[in-house]
C-alpha cells in the first residue's frame, strides 16, 4: 500500500471483490478509475495530490491489482462501468466525481450513462477515442502483453524501462512490482474494445459537467476528434497538456493538475 494511502480495502460490489486504496478522507468523493494496465496503487502519487482536497478512492479495476481476477469474469467496457457504479452504491459515497484515465475515462463515460444521478461530474484524461470506422488506437496490442508476461516471470525497474524509457526510477520499480496482477485475457479484451466499443455515441447522453483533457504529445486524441466530442456534448471543456503524452502525470505532474485546475469541486 502507498505510504501516503489512509488504508486499502475490499468491498464486494457487482458480484466481485473490489479493492481500493483511500486516501485523504475530507472533501467531495473522488473515484480515480485507472487505465488499462495501472493498478491502483501506481495512481498513488498524483492520489496524494488530490487528497489535499478530496477524499480519494483508487480503484483496482476487475482483471488488475487486488480485485477479482481469473477467466469466469467479463472484462467488456459494460461490466466494467457497472463495477463503478456498484461500488460507489456500496459505499452509498454521495455523488462522487469521477476521473478515469485512458480505459478508465471510458470506463468514467459508460457508467455515468448508466447510473446519470449517482456521479457529480467526469474528469476524462485522455480516453481512447477508436472504435468501428475509426483511427486506430496508437499503442500497440505486444507492447502491454509482452511486458505482463516478462513481469509474471519476475522484471525489475530495468528492465521495464524498455517500456517505460521517460518514467522514474520510482515508477518503474511499482510498475515491475504490480504489473503481473494485470490479468492478459482482461487486458487484451480492453484493448479490442478500444476498436470494437464506440463511445462517442455515449458523450450526448451525458448530464454531467465533463472534461476532456488531451495528452499534447500523446497521438491518442486529435483535433477532428475534440470537435466532434464538442458537437456531440457542447458543453464539454477541452484542456490541453502540450509537453505531456499519454501517461499525462508521469511525464508533467504539475501540468496535469493545471489542466485539471479546481473542476473536480467547482
Amino acid at each position: 500500500m502507498s505510504g501516503g494511502a489512509l488504508y486499502g480495502a475490499n468491498v464486494f460490489a457487482n458480484g466481485i471483490r473490489q479493492h481500493y486504496l483511500r486516501y485523504g478522507g475530507f472533501g467531495s468523493a473522488v473515484i480515480l478509475i485507472p487505465g488499462i494496465t495501472s493498478p491502483a496503487i501506481t495512481w498513488g502519487f498524483v492520489a496524494e495530490r488530490l487528497a489535499e482536497r478530496y477524499d480519494v478512492y483508487v480503484l483496482d479495476v476487475r482483471g488488475r491489482g487486488l480485485s477479482s481476477t481469473g477467466p469466469d469474469l467479463d472484462y467488456g467496457l459494460n461490466a466494467m462501468a457497472a463495477d463503478v457504479v456498484g461500488f460507489a452504491t456500496s459505499l452509498e459515497l454521495p455523488a462522487p466525481a469521477l476521473l478515469g484515465h485512458s480505459m478508465g475515462a471510458r470506463i468514467a463515460i459508460r457508467a455515468a450513462v448508466a447510473a446519470p444521478d449517482a456521479f457529480s461530474r467526469l474528469a476524462l484524461i485522455d480516453p481512447p477515442v477508436s472504435g468501428p470506422g475509426r483511427r486506430v488506437y496508437p499503442s500497440k496490442l505486444p507492447w502491454y502483453v509482452d511486458s505482463i508476461r516478462l513481469a509474471l516471470k519476475g522484471i525489475d525497474a530495468e528492465g521495464m524501462r524498455a517500456f517505460c524509457p521517460t518514467w522514474t526510477d520510482e515508477q518503474l520499480k511499482l510498475r515491475a512490482e504490480w504489473l503481473h496482477t494485470c490479468y492478459e485475457p482482461a487486458i487484451v479484451t480492453a484493448f479490442e474494445d478500444f476498436h470494437k466499443d464506440d463511445i462517442f455515441p455515449d458523450l450526448p447522453k451525458l448530464k454531467q459537467p465533463a472534461m476532456l483533457m488531451v495528452a499534447g504529445r500523446g497521438g491518442v486524441i486529435e483535433t477532428v476528434d475534440e470537435d466532434e466530442a464538442r458537437s456531440l456534448y457542447p458543453a464539454l471543456e477541452i484542456t490541453r497538456v502540450p509537453n505531456a503524452g499519454h501517461m499525462i502525470p508521469w511525464d508533467d505532474f504539475d501540468g496535469f493538475f493545471a489542466a485539471l485546475g479546481d473542476f473536480l469541486s467547482r
